[in-house]
């Protein structure tokens, strides 16, 4: 158990002000002294005893989560459900499916009150921006399009990959978006004009996953090549790529932790890490759930405790004690193979997609 004093700083890890940011560890600082970006394999020695998270308020009497069933969609989507994601203040839910829509949902009640349709083929990931103005999706019509929130009309359709784009995301403040296609590119577009800034080809394999940190400073690639990679926004300079471990699974996804100070990745070894990229270790393993297929996507819950989640193979979605990586709760969703969740950015809810008919969007809450 976290002493009282710790328990208040659960902001300084988890949310830094704004006006932190300068004190936070300069990645470029770190790396400058190397003339070849370094490639690193997991590393485990040293750090388990010594990371230690502080613990919300409140946060110390609440041993588990206990999350149930919400609300199920009445009416699902036609085809899989490839991503769904809270918008920045919780007001709604945006899912993504393979039958080349887009759904809008009310929290509360999960009942969908917009349908948003232009993609010409399946839609593999969708995002909303931290200023609540803009949706963006991807697909393999080979286009990321951005959606006008409030209109819920397509603002832009952005071209130039030369296969299926699976990922994208808006940094921080809102001016640019990430995309990440098959053929392992990366591009970088401006918002405003719609073109592209800058490109790469960021693997030898599949990109899986791109995220900004929290000032959009860097951000992070994943890949079916084994890798993870730290870049940075201005100069697409490689800082570092981390080798997630010696048999080289692929990586289905990998994101900053709020703070941007961690990385979460998840691979097709049944396993999710927590990475101090930094020093290249390997803080934590969360295991339990099944993962050898699928792209799972895994996220940090700071709402009513300190927990991963995400889903499972086995039909059922997991979630762990941050902390100790102890598996605090299994959920059976009933028969759904959920590959996809999202947190609540201020409740305890956990929305999911199912992959498989009858293609349901779903919320659950924590019933404390």
């Amino acid at each position: 158990m976290m002493s009282a004093e710790k328990e208040t700083n659960v902001s300084t890890f988890l949310r830094p002000k704004d006006d932190d940011a300068a004190k936070m560890p300069s990645i470029c600082a770190a790396s400058a002294a190397a003339t070849v970006p370094t490639t690193l394999a997991a590393s485990d020695q040293g750090d388990e005893k010594a990371f230690k998270m502080p613990m919300p308020p409140g946060a110390a009497a609440k041993n588990k989560p206990n999350y149930r069933l919400l609300k199920g969609a009445t009416e699902g989507h036609l085809s899989c459900v490839s991503s769904v994601k809270f918008s920045a203040d919780g007001d709604y839910l945006v899912s993504a499916s393979a039958d080349r829509l887009l759904k809008l949902w009310d929290v509360r009640t999960i009942q969908s009150y917009q349908t948003l349709a232009g993609h010409e083929k399946g839609i593999n990931d969708v995002v909303c921006s931290q200023n609540g103005k803009l949706i963006a999706s991807c697909g393999d019509d080979k286009t990321v399009k951005l959606w006008d929130s409030n209109s819920n009309s397509c603002a832009k359709t952005l071209q130039g990959h030369s296969n299926c784009v699976f990922c994208c995301c808006f940094n921080p403040q809102t001016n640019l978006i990430l995309s990440a296609s098959f053929d392992g590119s990366v591009h970088l577009w401006d918002l405003r004009t719609g073109r592209t800034l800058k490109s790469l080809a960021a693997h030898g394999d599949s990109t899986t996953s791109v995220d900004f940190n929290r000032t959009g400073s860097h951000f992070i690639t994943s890949s079916h090549d084994g890798f993870i990679r730290m870049w940075e926004s201005a100069t697409f300079h490689l800082v570092k790529t981390l080798l997630t471990d010696d048999d080289n699974p692929v990586v289905g996804h990998a994101k900053f932790s709020p703070n941007g100070k961690y990385i979460l990745s998840s691979t097709f070894d049944n396993t999710h890490k927590l990475w101090n990229y930094e020093k290249s270790k390997v803080l934590r393993r969360y295991t339990g759930h099944k993962n050898e297929c699928y792209c799972l996507t895994a996220n940090f819950s700071v709402t009513g405790g300190m927990w991963i989640v995400s889903g499972s193979e086995d039909k059922s979605i997991c979630i762990w004690s941050l902390q100790t990586s102890e598996l605090v709760q299994k959920i059976d969703t009933n028969g759904d193979l959920v590959i996809c969740t999202d947190c609540h950015p201020k409740e305890n809810i956990i929305a999911t997609g199912s992959l498989e008919k009858p293609f349901i969007v779903k919320a659950w809450k924590s019933c404390e």
